[in-house]
């Protein structure tokens, strides 16, 4: 059975990645708001704001590395919603495979899809200067960090593109995922915004993730930040599967 499930879920996510590459310019646009963010923020407001020892490109990319992952899902959510509404499960549902691989195929389209837009952001802030002398070990944290927050927003847009009505609701969800970590430390410190906004920043889910990202590439002792990444991640990820898997069975029955 799982190697029956493995093999389909190949499959259907080498036909998801096919789709891509004939129309990059999903994984173009995906990576041209995040870049327009940082060139912005780093050469007309990053000056104004104190970051302490870090340089300003530094400090805001682990941020502007989020604001990829929550641009790119929103095609995710689209893919599906055209899928469902093309009648696609349905054809699925007639053949000898796993139930539950066509999602997976969109998950995991969405992963490779987010690492690529990722890789692109990377590579223009080492252009503008972004500089680490973080070992190998270390990146791979950074990549499994980042992967995770991917499959957990991932299930969240698969229960949007389930749930959807139209093709903009199934994509507007992404919208307030994406300002969260304007809300967060990934911008300014905490510690100079007003008391409630504070409050907020410091106990949603991106300021750990931020944290955590921005110490790693700096070589300092992550602390506690690193678990409290992990939890929010592994929770957002197991809830959203859970209300997902219900959803589609429901749908798909």
């Amino acid at each position: 059975m799982t190697t029956h499930f493995a093999g389909d879920t190949a499959i259907l996510t080498g036909r998801s990645l096919r789709r891509i590459l004939r129309s990059p310019d999903t994984i173009i646009t995906t990576a041209v708001t995040p870049v327009a963010i940082m060139i912005l923020f780093v050469f007309v407001f990053g000056g104004a704001i104190d970051t302490g020892s870090y340089s300003y490109i530094h400090y805001m990319l682990p941020g502007i590395l989020l604001i990829t992952i929550a641009s790119g899902i929103a095609y995710t959510a689209y893919r599906l919603f055209t899928d469902l509404q093309g009648g696609i499960f349905e054809r699925f549902q007639s053949m000898p495979i796993a139930r539950s691989s066509a999602l997976w195929a969109h998950v995991l389209t969405s992963l490779v899809a987010s690492l690529v837009s990722l890789v692109i952001v990377v590579g223009v802030a080492l252009i503008m200067g972004f500089r680490t002398g973080a070992g190998v070990l270390v990146w791979l944290a950074v990549i499994g960090i980042l992967a995770l927050f991917t499959l957990a927003l991932t299930w969240l847009a698969v229960i949007a593109g389930l749930s959807a009505k139209t093709v903009d609701g199934a994509s507007a969800f992404s919208y307030p995922l994406i300002f969260l970590p304007f809300i967060s430390s990934a911008f300014v410190p905490t510690d100079t915004m007003p008391a409630p906004v504070a409050w907020f920043a410091e106990n949603q889910p991106v300021t750990p993730i931020v944290n955590t990202i921005r110490d790693l590439f700096a070589g300092q002792p992550v602390g506690s930040d690193i678990w409290v990444a992990l939890a929010w991640c592994v929770g957002i990820l197991i809830v959203a599967y859970g209300v997902a898997m219900v959803i589609y069975h429901k749908r798909i029955s």
